[in-house]
């Protein structure tokens, strides 16, 4: 299952040198998970107020090929690498026309929102991921 969500870098991603800050990549690729849970139906909100539960970065390893620039439009793409009952693992790339600029791994576990302590991902979640 493959999902593409679409960004605009602005100005305010840019450092000194003009290019996308390494920081903000990662804020682009959380912007495309939660877009992609909501693709499925799914609301993180929802999550936390029927279940208790959250998702939180649990782990993240990220190569930087090529550098993003100021209005460059780019492409994130999200696919899941690994599913268990209580963490799924990301493969994330950000491209600009087709050429990966940042590929990642990112896991992602289930929590509960007051203890922090790993969780099962909710059934009706696990049944989407198939």
């Amino acid at each position: 299952m493959n999902f593409d969500w679409p960004v605009r870098v602005y100005y305010e991603d840019t450092d000194a040198a003009g290019v996308v800050y390494y920081a903000n990549y990662l804020k682009f690729m959380e912007r495309a998970r939660t877009e992609w849970l909501r693709a499925l139906g799914v609301e993180q909100t929802d999550l936390l107020r029927e279940h208790d539960v959250v998702f939180v970065v649990h782990q993240v390893a990220a190569q930087y090929h090529q550098p993003a620039r100021f209005n460059d439009a780019l492409l994130i793409t999200t696919c899941i690498q690994r599913l268990t009952p209580v963490r799924i693992q990301f493969a994330q790339r950000v491209m600009r026309d087709g050429v990966v600029l940042v590929s990642s791994e990112i896991s992602v576990v289930c929590v509960n929102a007051m203890t922090f302590k790993p969780v099962k991902i909710p059934q009706h979640i696990m049944n989407l991921l198939g």
